[in-house]
């Protein structure tokens, strides 16, 4: 017992030694705070922001028990302990508390086993049993050991998905009670303290299963938890402090920018009218010339008029309204007037209307003729298609 004895102290001094290591003074407060809120992290997010805590790792080694630390996929040896089963009754429950600096001894722990004391057998599973993969490879024991599923501790892991057929690669893990039992003895009181069970690969790393059932799991409850809500209040109140500081400066900003436009409407409003009112004035003068370049002048319809007529005849009434031309007359040659109006380019189309009637008063023909003021269509038509 006392060569026991000698050799736990031996093996806290070299602990002590590596807790003076890994948590330097006080200097390193932030650092624990980060791991400490690291671990409420998924495994997989903290191994990928590499903040992950770690995990105790106990291996029977004959008459010994030895201590790694697990930190992601690295394994560190911290140190050889007695086989702790002859400790006496009234020894510390926790045998390791006074051995491990306090960062170290709050990691959960975990007993590793061998390879060769463990039975691993790869299944094809549908992907829908890897939300309950324990359960359903526990009725697979029986044809995949020769053991019961009561004569075995066991666990499955997921290898790999198949995205074409929508299964999955998984391997199930069991090793004999009549093996696990004497390791578990091995721990004596330390036994009851596992957060579960690790098999070893051909590697030496864990394979990543839990052979311990869910009900004798061990979870230790954060001592910090509740500092660190309080700090993520404090954090998430400051955030939005500091969020609703910023709303408030771009509202003034837009108050600000509101009434320096208000201030500016006015006058912007009034040039845009007067610039309005004078594109109408433009486009209104534009669409009058073009109106009087397309269409002949009242004087060059008259003195063509008076070109054309025969000295026998003249007009009563001559109308010009928009593009139509009304003449009322008497002539002795109103028959011959429609040849004698043709071919001008101030208007088209000549036509008598109605019946000519004789006048006995002055012997003539009274006629009523009309035309289309401007020239022809098809020359309407070159005229717009341009040279």
């Amino acid at each position: 017992m006392n060569s026991q004895v000698a050799e736990g102290r031996l093996a806290a001094n070299r602990l002590r030694s590596l807790s003076a290591r890994l948590a330097p003074g006080a200097g390193g407060f932030f650092s624990w705070w980060g791991r400490t809120l690291a671990s409420w992290l998924p495994l997989r997010t903290r191994q990928a922001l590499g903040v992950d805590r770690g995990r105790l790792l106990l291996q029977v080694d004959g008459g010994q028990i030895r201590l790694r630390l697990q930190q992601a996929e690295q394994v560190q040896e911290l140190a050889l302990l007695p086989n702790l089963s002859d400790w006496s009754d009234d020894a510390d429950a926790d045998p390791l508390a006074p051995l491990l600096p306090p960062r170290v001894a709050e990691l959960p722990r975990w007993l590793l086993l061998p390879p060769a004391a463990s039975l691993r057998r790869r299944l094809t599973l549908p992907a829908a049993a890897a939300d309950r993969l324990r359960d359903v490879v526990g009725f697979e024991i029986d044809r995949q050991t020769p053991f019961t599923a009561d004569a075995v501790a066991f666990d499955a892991r997921v290898l790999s998905r198949r995205d074409g057929d929508g299964q999955i690669d998984a391997e199930l893990v069991a090793v004999p009670r009549q093996s696990l039992d004497p390791q578990l003895q091995a721990l004596g009181p330390l036994a009851a303290t596992l957060a579960g069970i690790e098999v070893a690969g051909g590697d030496g790393v864990p394979l990543g299963v839990n052979l311990l059932p869910p009900a004798q799991r061990r979870t230790r409850s954060d001592p910090f938890r509740y500092w660190n809500l309080a700090l993520a209040a404090v954090a998430v109140l400051a955030l939005a402090a500091a969020m609703w500081q910023v709303l408030d400066n771009r509202r003034a900003a837009i108050k600000g920018l509101q009434q320096a436009i208000a201030a500016n409407a006015n006058a912007a409003r009034q040039a845009a009218s007067q610039r309005q009112e004078l594109v109408d004035l433009i486009e209104g003068q534009a669409f009058l010339d073009r109106t009087r370049a397309a269409r002949p002048s009242t004087v060059q319809i008259i003195d063509e008029l008076s070109r054309r007529m025969p000295d026998t005849t003249y007009l009563e009434k001559l109308a010009i309204e928009d593009e139509s031309l009304l003449m009322i007359g008497l002539s002795r040659e109103a028959s011959s007037l429609i040849g004698k109006l043709q071919g001008t380019p101030l208007w088209r189309s000549p036509a008598l209307t109605g019946a000519v009637q004789p006048d006995p008063a002055t012997g003539r023909d009274r006629f009523t003729l009309t035309a289309e003021i401007g020239p022809p269509k098809a020359q309407n038509a070159e005229g717009a298609r341009g040279p």
